[in-house]
This record gives structure tokens, C-alpha cells and sequence, in this order.
């Protein structure tokens, strides 16, 4: 065993398991900053299929965010252009 392997070893670790007595708690939809195309479409009570429409058809909206390969609803900025549209 090498000097770095030692040094290594004799460091703390933690191990984090699902029976940890400090869970997290679930956000509600209501108080997150972005929303997936399934959160949106429960939040605003709109289909899955007509947002993705609404995305194809404003691809450089300001309420959209690209979060690695994702696309996030940012839930504020949609709620407004939902308020400055007639008709979805």
C-alpha cells in the first residue's frame, strides 16, 4: 500500500441509507422555482402533449430551462405568459 492509499483510508466517511432518520421532505409543486413537463402538466392542469406543443411552438420563451438534458418550466414566468394568453 502506497503513501496516498494510507492517507485515504484513515480518512472519516459517512454512508448515507435510505433508514437515515433525517428524510426529506417532498417541495410542493406550488413553491418550486422550475417545474419537469409532468409536474407543469399536473400544476396548471394542462396535458403533457399541449405543453410540449406550447414549448415546440416559443423554443426561446423565457420561462424555459435547459437543466442538463432537461427541460424545466420556470413556474412563475409561465404562470405569467398563461395570464397574457386567451386561449391554450
Amino acid at each position: 500500500m502506497n503513501e496516498s492509499q494510507a492517507k485515504c483510508n484513515d480518512m472519516p466517511y459517512f454512508i448515507i441509507t435510505n433508514n437515515s432518520p433525517k428524510k426529506s421532505k417532498a417541495v410542493p409543486l406550488s413553491e418550486k422555482y422550475t417545474l419537469s413537463i409532468e409536474e407543469a402538466s399536473q400544476y396548471f392542469g394542462i396535458g403533457h402533449v399541449r405543453l410540449r406543443s406550447i414549448i415546440h411552438a416559443n423554443p426561446n420563451a423565457d420561462f424555459l430551462l435547459m437543466k442538463g438534458n432537461r427541460l424545466q418550466i420556470k413556474r412563475k414566468k409561465f404562470e405569467k405568459f398563461i395570464d397574457d394568453v386567451s386561449v391554450i
